[in-house]
């Protein structure tokens, strides 16, 4: 996937002296993508002080000239965790959950360790078994489901009747199943769905008029690029697919602007009371590069915040640096034919950041 080179290819980055960002080297990457990276279009806002700026490569269609949109809209994948997460610590802000309090307490009955905690469920350390494993996301296998409605409670049922995969709070394991029941949460703590407050919390307040939980809705509104696999040996359009299968793990469609603007609202403290701000990014010995809803790492000897995101079609990425100076979002639509992004996605980094 895309986005597991680009974490990888970002914890292989070494300090260097800071200097401007070279939009020259940024738009060599993304065009290192689109010729033989597996991407068909890419589209990224790159912002360094007080200056912004948006780039694309490829194609917003399979066989077209039709550049990606500038600020097209995208599914965002996993970046919609830090979304649900920030619900969920404005929620333990106003007094109605407890960071640390068991999940069973608010959900009875739904897991299979009843001493899992929020906390472990918005960092991963729950040792919940990841229900996206037991699907068949491969093209072939992902094709005949693709338009199937699924129930939250469907996907946490088939995590839940495996057993944990490691004592709660003992290790650092990425499950999907965590994010689907932090949504759960969500709805029995407020009466509302997680889709409802993250609207009324988040995209109202910062007016991220781009930005979606779709629901069933199988279409992306707006200018938007294409996304392809190959399945059954043809080249598919995987664009519109129902996004429930990832619910609050990943369901969410957004522009590059929003995210911005979502990414500085957040680190900056603007969308959290100090308490739960300093949780966010509070990491620990057992999870050393995540917080709560969102990763920690070092990039050229800067700290960056940020989420990654993937479903089928799509690949992105949310970065910033602490002081928000820079920062770096991105999104690629995959290509029938693979490749090998990790080159150029570690030289859109340390364009970026270095």
């Amino acid at each position: 996937m895309l986005i597991t080179a680009m974490v990888t290819a970002a914890s292989l980055l070494v300090a260097t002296a800071q200097a401007d960002v070279d939009r020259t080297a940024v738009q060599q990457a993304m065009d290192q993508l689109t010729s033989g990276g597996g991407a068909l279009g890419v589209q990224v806002r790159v912002t360094d002080g007080r200056q912004q700026f948006t780039a694309r490569s490829g194609a917003a269609e399979l066989n077209t000239t039709t550049p990606v949109p500038h600020n097209g809209s995208f599914r965002i994948g996993s970046i919609t965790k830090p979304f649900v997460a920030t619900v969920v610590l404005q929620l333990a802000g106003e007094g109605k959950v407890e960071l640390d309090a068991p999940v069973a307490r608010y959900l009875p009955d739904l897991l299979p360790g009843k001493d899992i905690t929020v906390r472990e469920i918005l960092q991963h350390t729950s040792g919940l078994f990841s229900y996206t494993r037991a699907l068949p996301l491969s093209p072939d296998g992902f094709e005949p489901i693709r338009d199937k409605h699924w129930e939250a409670s469907e996907l946490v049922a088939i995590a839940a009747e495996r057993p944990l995969n490691f004592p709660p709070g003992t290790k650092w394991e990425y499950s999907n199943t965590n994010y689907i029941v932090a949504g759960l949460l969500i709805e029995k703590l407020t009466g509302r769905s997680y889709a409802d407050e993250i609207e009324r919390r988040i995209l109202k307040p910062l007016r991220l008029n781009g930005t979606y939980l779709p629901g069933d809705s199988q279409d992306i509104r707006g200018p938007h690029a294409h996304a392809y696999w190959t399945a059954n040996g043809e080249p598919s359009d995987i664009t519109h697919i129902n996004p429930s299968v990832t619910g609050a793990s990943g369901e969410i469609v957004s522009t590059t602007r929003d995210l911005d603007t979502f990414v500085v609202a957040l680190t900056s403290g603007k969308l959290l009371k100090p308490a739960q701000q300093a949780e966010l990014t509070r990491t620990t010995e057992v999870s050393p590069g995540y917080g709560l809803g969102i990763k920690v790492m070092t990039v050229c000897g800067k700290q960056v915040w940020g989420h990654g995101g993937g479903i089928p079609g799509f690949s992105s990425e949310l970065l910033t640096t602490a002081d928000n100076r820079r920062r770096l979002v991105m999104s690629a639509t995959t290509a029938p034919v693979s490749g090998d992004p990790r080159p150029a996605l570690d030289k859109l980094l340390s364009a970026t950041f270095c």
